[in-house]
């Protein structure tokens, strides 16, 4: 494959523009995404490609956006919705919950809904509590949904791929901060499984777990940690609905020890379902000190940049943690 460099945000919308000429049934709604490129521009200049009806301009409505994909998807279509901010999915559950994840098995599987929600999500922006918001646990909670998180330019493109090709609704997280971040990325077509986890750093001394943005503050904190000699492996579960268990288990048979962060608050968030999968395997017996958690405080994010920071961890809180279980 030919690779190049490209940012998280290039590959989304490269990853949408192919499969919309490999498939006339692929469109996308949302709220300003045609001539204006959504939000944070993401779907620019695919109105001059694929025109008005393929990239459909929609009132503001997230609840008729989530409506209007979940009854194209069962005539056949596979629609792509964009909601600007992940905190306006609150707006559109009636449609999400109790239609697209409940309509494939209330039919016995005859009424497919394959529709994709592409939404940014997280801190970082200065955008305040009401649009900055990391929702993930709710929809992991959602029998009949996928929930997907990626974290690297590379993986959004493959797993966004998988996604739309998925006959499933899939719920797909992408982080505000991570849109300009960029990696090498195949120009051909590709896909990355649903369900599979990715080592993003092998270590020996402590296993971290961490999705989204947080992957990057783990790898970070795992450089700074080498220089003490300690040995940090980094997982990506990518997507947490599946959720890749056994790549998780057999890493924390090898180091012993686990630390689980993520940007959501840490009451109730997806690090509380990593933590009982150890529990509930033979990699418990293993653990040579207690899990630690890391997430959100329990406070709404807020405007202020140095509060906004300490209401989510950061690279020193990483560290930290995994000192501290390290002693131990």
């Amino acid at each position: 494959m030919t690779t190049r460099e490209i940012t998280y945000l290039e590959s989304v919308r490269e990853a949408m523009s192919q499969e919309m000429r490999e498939n006339e049934d692929v469109f996308i709604l949302g709220e300003d995404i045609g001539v204006y490129g959504g939000a944070f521009g993401v779907t620019r200049g695919m109105i001059e490609e694929f025109g008005p009806e393929r990239v459909r301009n929609t009132p503001i409505s997230e609840a008729a956006i989530a409506g209007a994909a979940v009854g194209s998807a069962l005539t056949g279509m596979r629609p792509i919705l964009e909601l600007q901010f992940s905190d306006f999915i609150t707006i559109a559950m009636d449609q999400i919950v109790n239609q697209a994840a409940k309509t494939r098995y209330m039919f016995g599987g005859k009424g497919k809904v394959p529709m994709v929600l592409r939404t940014p999500a997280g801190s970082g922006t200065g955008a305040a509590a009401q649009h900055s918001q990391s929702l993930e646990a709710w929809m992991a909670h959602i029998p009949g949904l996928k929930v997907v998180q990626p974290s690297t330019a590379y993986d959004a493109k493959g797993l966004l791929k998988a996604a739309m090709d998925d006959d499933n609704p899939v719920i797909f997280y992408e982080h505000k901060l991570l849109y300009k971040t960029s990696s090498n990325v195949p120009e051909e077509s590709y896909k990355i499984e649903l369900g599979k986890a990715d080592i993003k750093r092998e270590g020996t001394d402590v296993t971290i777990v961490a999705t989204a943005i947080m992957v990057h503050k783990a790898l970070e904190a795992a450089e700074v940690l080498e220089k003490d000699g300690i040995s940090a492996e980094v997982i990506d579960p990518r997507t947490i609905v599946p959720l890749d268990k056994e790549t998780i288990i057999e890493s924390v048979k090898k180091t012993g020890k686990l630390i689980v962060v993520h940007e959501a608050v840490k009451r109730g968030g997806i690090g509380g379902e990593i933590v009982g999968v150890i529990a509930e395997s033979e990699a418990f017996d293993y653990l040579d000190a207690p899990i630690i958690r890391l997430g959100g405080k329990e406070v709404p994010i807020p405007y202020n940049p140095n509060l906004e920071k300490a209401a989510i961890p950061q690279v020193p809180d990483i560290i930290a943690a995994v000192k501290k279980t390290v002693r131990k």
